[in-house]
């Protein structure tokens, strides 16, 4: 069966939610999801909506999703050894050097992602699913590309697990020839300059299934595989990234945020747009002079501010709509539904600050958690682990990184989310438990019961700092503490040498008295007579 074939019966399942997401994004942003037959090379105008309640929440709700996935500044994810099957002759020591070598390795990554534009990507991607609920990312070599819902289809088991993927562009013809020189056929052949633009262009289909452990795919142009499309991808490094904003049991395509809120968007569209034309209605002033009077309406239009016409002033008469009273009951009912739809899109409690933090990204978290009821953990699962593990394993091929061990032994844990943002929750974990020993069992304890060297790693790892040259090793302390004593006992022993000078010298002289007590004096010689 062609990619053509099953992209038309898989379009048949995602009719309805295309629907939907159409009258979400002409209530929000228009541009998000276009009718595919209204496509043109140029700008098209599209329907501008007569409130802006719709698209401020979903750029506010959306840039919330991106900073508390993908915060800047601040590791959001960090790897762990698997405690079960670690065996104890590797000793603690081994954990604490595993734990640094593996935040050298998120370092890498956060570096990579910084660099790349995966950002700009995700961000565009966040909008989708505020909107339609539905995005499809492509993890390529050149960085990610964006399918929105119009563009692909995808089908999955009963447990939910994406097994199918169709997706549908359309290229230039110009551009299939050159990537694809061998690729020969006939409507392809066909590129006129003067032809339609639609004649020079071509419709190309990916497939991608799940083949037992791998995921393969090809494209397709009118029912033949292009050559050199084949490619795979192991299980859990898919490059195909299916997102859903609400899921509900049963459905292959997930739901977005304006979809569970269109009843208030369709209200508030049209007491804006009633409120836009009586408030123009409103201000217009008609001037009008009765048909007996001697003013001419002409003479009257054509002076000036300030100018001497002839005519009587009771022939002239203002019409003006005096119906703004009329306006209250619209104006209320539009603040309320601004009201609930700031509070839909979180858009009341943008905090201001300079420089994002890790407690502000975790407050985001959490906000988001509590108030769309799961949607943070649903995105975790099927958008940051699967986005991580294939940025670990294009990093390993690429040589960025080395090669993660392998087996039950020591397995590297991709943690990621609420649970844990990352090393800055282990920084103040760690900061908090030493605090609260200094208070309940005195500062003594810390120096009793707390090994330096292990928190000075650990410190380091959850700061995500390279220590290599930084913190002195035990053997570096040894040797100092060893050269200190040997300076301390040669100072001391410069110190004492005069004082034993001094007793050596008294014992000498001691030693010379006693010497010449000992000796018996010389006999006088005889008188002379």
């Amino acid at each position: 069966m062609s990619a053509k074939t099953r992209y038309d019966r898989l379009s048949s399942d995602r009719s309805q939610f295309l629907n939907v997401a159409r009258q979400a994004a002409e209530l929000t942003l228009p541009y998000l999801v276009r009718e595919d037959e209204a496509y043109t090379k140029g700008a098209k105008n599209l329907i501008t909506p007569w409130q802006s309640v719709g698209a401020k929440g979903v750029v506010t709700l959306a840039s919330k999703l991106m900073l508390a996935l993908l915060p800047p500044q601040t590791s959001f994810f960090k790897l762990q050894v698997n405690d079960i099957n670690m065996p104890e002759e590797l000793g603690p020591e081994i954990r604490s050097e595993l734990d640094l070598s593996f935040a050298k390795i998120e370092r890498t990554i956060m570096e990579s992602i910084a660099a790349s534009g995966d950002r700009v990507v995700v961000h565009q991607a966040l909008k989708h699913l505020v909107v339609s609920g539905n995005a499809l990312i492509f993890m390529g070599k050149e960085g990610l590309k964006l399918y929105p819902l119009n563009r692909y289809a995808v089908d999955r088991d009963g447990n939910g697990n994406v097994i199918e993927i169709v997706t549908k562009e359309t290229i230039s013809k110009k551009l299939l020839k050159k990537f694809y020189p061998e690729y020969k056929n006939p409507s392809t052949e066909s590129v006129s300059e003067s032809s339609n633009y639609r004649d020079d262009e071509c419709d190309i289909y990916t497939h991608v299934t799940r083949d037992n452990n791998r995921w393969i795919w090809h494209q397709e142009v009118d029912g033949e595989v292009l050559p050199r499309s084949m490619s795979k991808a192991p299980l859990d490094a898919n490059p195909w990234l299916v997102l859903r904003f609400n899921h509900v049991d049963g459905e292959v395509y997930g739901r977005g945020r304006v979809e569970e809120f269109i009843g208030d968007l369709k209200s508030l569209e049209a007491l804006s747009q009633a409120l836009v034309e009586g408030s123009a209605a409103a201000a217009k002033v008609v001037f009008t002079v009765s048909p007996s009077s001697t003013t001419k309406p002409a003479t009257l239009a054509k002076a000036g501010n300030g100018a001497i016409i002839q005519g009587r002033p009771d022939d002239i008469g203002v019409v003006q709509v005096g119906k703004t009273a009329d306006f209250q009951t619209a104006y209320q009912m539009v603040g309320s539904l601004s009201q609930r739809l700031s509070e839909a899109f979180l858009v009341l409690n943008v905090r201001q600050s300079e420089r994002t933090t890790a407690e502000e990204v975790r407050m985001t978290q959490l906000e988001l958690e509590q108030q769309l009821g799961g949607l943070f953990s649903l995105l975790t699962v099927e958008f940051l682990v699967p986005y991580l593990n294939r940025k670990l394993n294009v990093a390993q091929k690429t040589g960025e990184i080395p090669r993660l061990p392998k087996g039950d032994i020591v397995k590297p844990t991709i943690v990621a989310g609420i649970n844990a943002l990352g090393r800055g929750q282990d920084r103040e974990s760690l900061g908090q438990f030493i605090t609260v020993i200094a208070q309940t069992m005195g500062p003594e304890a810390i120096q009793q019961y707390i090994n330096p060297d292990e928190v000075i790693k650990r410190l380091a790892a959850a700061s995500g700092i390279d220590v290599l040259n930084l913190v002195k090793s035990m053997d570096e302390r040894q040797a100092e503490q060893q050269q200190a004593m040997a300076q301390q006992q040669q100072m001391m022993a410069m110190q004492q040498e005069p004082q034993l000078a001094a007793v050596d010298q008294k014992r000498e002289q001691a030693a010379m008295q006693m010497m010449q007590q000992q000796q018996v004096p010389p006999e006088l010689p005889p008188p002379v007579e």
